[in-house]
């Protein structure tokens, strides 16, 4: 039987969990935690992601703040706004929603940003700590994958974990995450030019794709038993749906799911637990600030 791995559900209850601790700090006098978000342009998906996150930060009791700019935004006016979110008092974590519009350079902006308030954890500094092993902002979306795991009592000690993808932002983070002390899988990092992939992802116990191709990994791929984990998130064209579009992953459900013992829904399994983790950064930025 495949169970489901379900970060909509979770995610309401360590946001439940959040919004429970900032009620009682408003109660004591203190102001609420303040989350913000810039987006440069109108790409579809980011505009969702933030509006979900809004949301989320409103449900926490945040205070939640969106800078909106223009496609022909400046890469020198995003700075700008970089620096002044750094020296806002007021703010304890932001974001800088990717991508980027091609004229400007992300990893500048990222540079950029101060880590003390790099709650998405993409500075080289939070990166550098997090590969050490201290104190740091954890990148959201692999810490999602974290909780996930841990909270559904998955075992993961000693287990082989196939990741496939090995972008800065999912991949290469949680690969070092998952190979940690506490945890302690033996982890195997794969990618698009991986030989013999196939035969090293069916070897998976806990296999995690970020490769970001829509239903790359079929059912020939995946050991049975297997827990799946689909990060992948893409927008496919549908006719029979009001919204016109439907929301699919990396992993072709339709035939995979019968095999796994655990398995991420798309949508409502990754994506509800990196917004989370957002909050879960800002929180800590906050008390940072408090103390």
């Amino acid at each position: 039987m495949t169970n489901l791995l379900d970060g909509k559900a979770m995610a309401l209850q360590i946001k439940d969990e959040i919004a429970n601790e900032v009620r009682a700090l408003t109660q004591q006098g203190h102001r609420a935690p303040h989350l913000a978000a810039v987006i440069v342009g109108t790409d579809g998906a980011s505009m969702t992601y933030v509006a979900n996150k809004e949301k989320s930060s409103h449900e926490a009791g945040f205070t939640s703040s969106v800078y909106r700019m223009s496609e022909q935004t400046t890469e020198k006016q995003l700075l700008e706004t970089v620096e002044f979110l750094n020296n806002d008092p007021d703010i304890d974590g932001f974001i800088v929603q990717l991508p980027l519009p091609k004229h400007i350079d992300e990893q500048k902006v990222i540079n950029a940003i101060s880590p003390d308030k790099d709650v998405d954890g993409f500075t080289p500094i939070n990166i550098g700590r997090m590969v050490l092993g201290e104190e740091c902002f954890v990148p959201a979306t692999p810490m999602g994958i974290c909780t996930l795991l841990q909270r559904f009592g998955i075992d993961t000690a000693g287990k082989h974990c196939v990741v496939l993808g090995r972008s800065n932002i999912v991949g290469t983070p949680v690969a070092n995450l998952l190979s940690r002390k506490g945890v302690d899988c033996t982890v195997t990092m794969c990618h698009s030019r991986t030989q013999n992939l196939a035969e090293l992802t069916r070897q998976a116990d806990i296999l995690v794709v970020a490769i970001g191709k829509p239903e790359f990994v079929t059912a020939d791929m995946v050991k049975p038993g297997a827990v799946v984990v689909d990060v992948g998130i893409h927008r496919i064209e549908d006719a029979s749906r009001k919204s016109g579009y439907r929301i699919i992953g990396d992993v072709k459900h339709s035939e995979v799911d019968a095999k796994c013992s655990w398995v991420t829904p798309v949508p409502g399994g990754v994506g509800p637990l990196t917004i989370v983790s957002l909050l879960q950064n800002t929180m800590k930025a906050y008390r940072r600030n408090k103390n």
